[in-house]
């Protein structure tokens, strides 16, 4: 059985930058036949973490469905939107009830030894580059190996044709390029883990 790899972009919206590179990404890894179960956000409603909320009635649903994801797959790729040098908050909440320990459970169940792959796409300069390093020091921090390859879109509202492929053949070798590492490095670490 080959690596199983879970998609999702840091954005609910509809016509998010970074819902596009994801698809971009997507298409390109199944065309060459990798498995890759790709979720929206907007159907994951989940409260802002809270501790006394947490203790009173566990995890919400979604948020529980979006762990029970995360276990079952070895591998994630995460477009994640950069929101003032950052993260954006519903990326940052979906990781956080993720990380929450059940009864039963080990620590970081959802999280260690598996393997992640970052890009990002902005309508300015950078392309999300900032958020890719606060995003990228967070995995890593809960034990999450995360690719050394990233792919930042910058000038997105300009980067995309009207089916939503990238126009620029290089920038879309260089988005296969680091999915084609993520299924590799993650096939090699499933393996070595049984």
């Amino acid at each position: 059985m080959g690596a199983k790899i879970l998609a999702f972009a840091g954005s609910s919206r509809k016509e998010s930058f970074n819902k596009k590179l994801l698809a971009v990404a997507i298409k390109g890894a199944e065309a060459n036949g990798v498995e890759i179960t790709s979720i929206d956000f907007a159907d994951y409603e989940m409260p802002i973490y809270n501790g006394d909320l947490e203790s009173e009635k566990g995890l919400p649903e979604a948020a529980r469905k979006f762990k029970k994801l995360m276990k079952e797959h070895h591998g994630f790729l995460i477009a994640s939107p950069e929101y003032n040098s950052s993260i954006s908050p519903l990326l940052k909440n979906a990781l956080d009830w993720a990380s929450r320990p059940e009864e039963g459970e080990k620590p970081l169940a959802a999280f260690a030894g598996k393997t992640a792959a970052l890009i990002s796409a902005s309508p300015g300069g950078l392309g999300g580059l900032r958020g890719l390093m606060t995003l990228r020091s967070m995995l890593g921090n809960i034990q999450v190996l995360v690719l050394p390859e990233q792919f930042a879109l910058s000038n997105a509202h300009e980067a995309f044709n009207e089916s939503g492929a990238l126009i620029d053949s290089k920038q879309r070798e260089r988005v296969q390029g680091v999915v084609e590492s993520l299924v590799k490095i993650t096939s090699l670490v499933h393996s070595d883990n049984g």
